[in-house]
């Protein structure tokens, strides 16, 4: 099972590779996205923070699950600032630079434009970190988030989670798309890809993109 140091590891080998094509220079405009992928917890307990998306017109992501996570705004400085601002306005966590363990590869955005990127970054709470209970972080969810959930991380591994979900599309047939079931939601799409990015950085593979 991944713990902290395993992942804090494969980032510090990524780190040490050169880079495989030049990165793209930020821009705060619409087109960019970043999410945060948000560990928590110690050991082999670590668990990943998620969210439901509201179901909204115009939102291409409406009502699935996701990573806490939007657009750029004119004044962010950089992809990961864009990460943390969105996490603390959808679900009121406050992120730290210090917490950021890296980046993983930027993913194509095609739901809004051609030159549309999306960023993620992984962060770690750290053991101080507590949620629920009289003391611990509650969810304060805007109005793009209907609820913030965690996941074990080696849920996420299991081949027993790996599914199969019908998303209609206006104007397309139905398709089924890979997905990972926890207590009856699914992630997939967008968000399946970069948690396939995240199991590549740590040596694994996730089952759920094999069914």
């Amino acid at each position: 099972m991944l713990t902290i140091d395993d992942i804090s590891s494969a980032f510090g080998r990524r780190r040490r590779r050169p880079p495989e094509e030049p990165t793209s220079p930020f821009t705060p405009e619409w087109r960019n996205a970043s999410v945060a992928m948000v560990l928590a917890g110690e050991g082999e307990g670590l668990e990943v923070c998620f969210i439901l998306r509201t179901e909204r017109d115009g939102d291409p992501w409406s009502g699935q699950v996701a990573l806490p996570g939007g657009r750029a705004e004119p004044g962010d400085p950089d992809a990961a600032a864009v990460a943390e601002r969105e996490t603390f306005e959808e679900v009121g966590l406050r992120l730290t630079r210090g917490q950021c363990l890296g980046p993983l590869p930027v993913q194509p955005l095609y739901r809004i434009g051609p030159r549309g990127s999306l960023s993620p970054f992984v962060y770690h709470l750290g053991s101080d970190f507590t949620r629920g209970g009289a003391t611990g972080w509650r969810a304060t969810l805007n109005h793009e988030v209907s609820e913030a959930f965690w996941v074990p991380l080696g849920h996420l591994f299991d081949p027993r989670t790996a599914t199969r979900i019908e998303w209609p599309r206006p104007g397309r047939p139905e398709t089924l798309h890979a997905g990972i079931e926890f207590e009856g939601r699914v992630i997939w799409g967008l968000t399946l890809r970069v948690l396939g990015t995240f199991a590549e950085l740590v040596g694994k593979r996730l089952a759920a993109l094999d069914s």
